[in-house]
């Protein structure tokens, strides 16, 4: 999809990623609606577009209220007159502890803000979607969505959940102006640790600068991703570790899960 005079939804817009894929949409000659849970973290956003609400548009909401989704996507399509795509970006991790030790709560909120909350938004938009010339939708999954990681088993469910869901999608779209992606970032230089409210003596982040495959920052990862998003690509493989564990993965399962698990047992409780 062409970028260039498009309006489209990105959530998770208020720090890492979501924050990079908005200001370089925007850079692009798109329009944003942003999305995020943290009022603070989205206005500061806003100000790095010189707080123009004709380019960027906040708006705080919790992306697991069903009920309100069709009224955000609304609201976003009205403030500007249209509504061309929806990058479904926000998403949290989970403690590094083992399934038996992950409490239900916890099991829960993780599928309702990873799974549904991508869900629900990619339904609200359709409809709006299916009567553009030229649409996208864009669905972050995780490496973790292709290959089991220990400790984030429950983040890698909702992630492969996520990458079926889009796939399914891709091929129910396949003769609509709606196009298709789904993007498996690798590890990327954000603040996902804190924001999903695990604690650790050092975050993800930081001990990927200690491995052979160090954090892509989140500059560079929102770049991949529009660059895939242009080229209409239903995989978008971000960082060197995700493109080569998917190889590894399909190539030898049992090898690269043993391979990842010798990797992530020190961040295991």
């Amino acid at each position: 999809m062409k970028i260039h005079g498009k309006v489209i939804i990105v959530t998770g817009a208020g720090s890492g990623m979501g924050r990079q894929l908005s200001l370089q949409l925007i850079a692009k000659g798109a329009k944003v609606g942003g999305i995020d849970l943290h009022e603070g973290p989205l206005l500061e956003t806003l100000d790095l577009c010189g707080g123009n609400q004709s380019l960027f548009f906040p708006i705080v909401h919790d992306i697991t209220n069903f009920e309100k989704a069709g009224e955000i996507v609304t609201s976003i399509e009205q403030h500007f007159g249209q509504l061309d795509g929806i990058i479904n970006n926000a998403g949290i991790i989970q403690p590094f502890i083992k399934i038996q030790d992950l409490s239900i709560e916890k099991i829960i909120q993780v599928m309702n803000v990873n799974f549904y909350g991508t869900v629900y938004l990619t339904k609200a938009a359709l409809p709006i979607l299916l009567q553009r010339p030229e649409a996208h939708v864009v669905n972050i999954s995780s490496m973790g969505g292709f290959l089991p990681v220990p400790g984030q088993s429950v983040y890698g469910a909702s992630k492969a959940a996520v990458k079926l869901f889009t796939e399914g999608l891709y091929a129910e779209l396949k003769n609509s102006p709606v196009k298709v992606s789904v993007v498996f970032p690798g590890a990327i230089a954000t603040n996902i640790t804190a924001n999903s409210g695990v604690k650790m003596d050092m975050p993800v982040e930081e001990q990927s600068k200690n491995s052979s495959m160090q954090a892509l920052p989140a500059e560079k990862a929102a770049q991949i991703i529009i660059e895939g998003i242009q080229k209409d690509q239903l995989h978008i493989l971000v960082g060197s570790d995700s493109k080569f564990l998917n190889f590894l993965y399909r190539l030898a399962p049992k090898y690269a899960t043993d391979f990842i698990t010798k990797k992530m047992q020190a961040l295991l409780k």
